[in-house]
């Protein structure tokens, strides 16, 4: 079974300026519901504004709900903000909220959207408005659902917006691996950053995840992983710089939620990136990831926490 948070705000109308698209959000799920393998759809509550001032700016959240964003910060983020993209922000967020309730009780459960790793604490940027993961770990550390949390991040791009929010912080661990010479141009320094070569493919990307993530796992012992699980790695994406084919995406998904659960960790996941021209590969390279972690979990006992 895939526990999969979903809201009809994910969509957005496409954008007046700017060159991203909300079309892969609709192509996810399209794709899970004709995979034939077993889904159940969960509707997460806009994340609590209180929530989001607890790691951004409250001037900057006024602003977002707002629809006030001021043109030099709508510019960082690529797009403009609308009370739409405003809903939108507050509704990722409370899904990767939702995503890890869901984990704590399921061992895994999926964000369709969100992982939005670029939001800084005064401003969006990288298409990210609200950092829902950095929001998110804080939560769970204030409610007492954690006391040390794992932030994965295997984005092509650096996580330079949850490595800066989260900085100072013994309670919360980042981890990146990136493309070197992708964006961010000016990286933030994450708990552990592994940056990249282009062009890096398949066996040599997993040897990589295989020197560190046990290690990271053994010496922090967290009691949730928060998984960035962006496909821009992909040979074939637009923005991407790396070179792992479908088979290698869905291993190193695969690989995660091994090492987690099999130390008995939850694990949330975050859509994250994944770029071109057509909506429906993307979406449909996000949805077999997803299934290959959720047959992945099937092979450990559910939590109860």
């Amino acid at each position: 079974m895939l526990h999969v948070v979903h809201h009809v705000d994910y969509m957005a109308p496409a954008p007046t300026r700017g060159t991203f698209r909300f079309d892969k959000y609709k192509a996810v799920m399209v794709a899970l519901r004709e995979s034939g393998h077993p889904i159940t759809e969960h509707a997460p509550q806009p994340m609590p504004r209180a929530w989001l001032e607890a790691v951004h700016d409250p001037a900057y959240v006024a602003e977002v709900f707002a629809a006030a964003v001021p043109a030099i910060k709508e510019r960082r983020i690529g797009f403009p903000v609308t009370p739409h993209i405003a809903s939108r922000g507050a509704h990722t967020s409370g899904g990767t909220w939702l995503a890890a309730q869901l984990a704590r009780r399921h061992g895994y459960a999926a964000n369709s959207a969100a992982g939005s790793h670029h939001a800084l604490h005064d401003t969006g940027a990288g298409y990210c408005v609200f950092n829902d993961l950095a929001v998110t770990a804080n939560r769970l550390l204030a409610e007492g659902d954690a006391q040390r949390v794992l932030i994965v991040d295997l984005d092509v791009h650096q996580g330079d917006g949850t490595a800066s929010l989260m900085a100072g912080r013994d309670d919360v661990f980042t981890l990146s691996f990136h493309a070197e010479k992708n964006f961010p141009a000016r990286k933030a320094r994450s708990t552990l950053d592994v940056p990249l070569p282009d062009g890096v493919e398949d066996a040599a990307y997993l040897a990589t995840l295989a020197q560190v993530l046990p290690a990271v796992l053994d010496e922090f012992a967290p009691d949730i992983v928060l998984y960035q699980a962006g496909v821009d790695p992909h040979r074939d994406d637009r923005l991407g710089r790396l070179a792992l084919s479908d088979e290698g995406l869905q291993a190193r998904d695969r690989y995660v939620l091994a090492q987690a659960r099999g130390r008995g960790l939850p694990v949330a996941s975050a859509l994250g990136g994944g770029y071109g021209p057509d909506p429906m590969v993307i979406g449909q390279r996000h949805a077999r990831t997803m299934l290959a972690m959720a047959q992945e979990n099937a092979r450990y006992p559910a939590l109860a926490m």
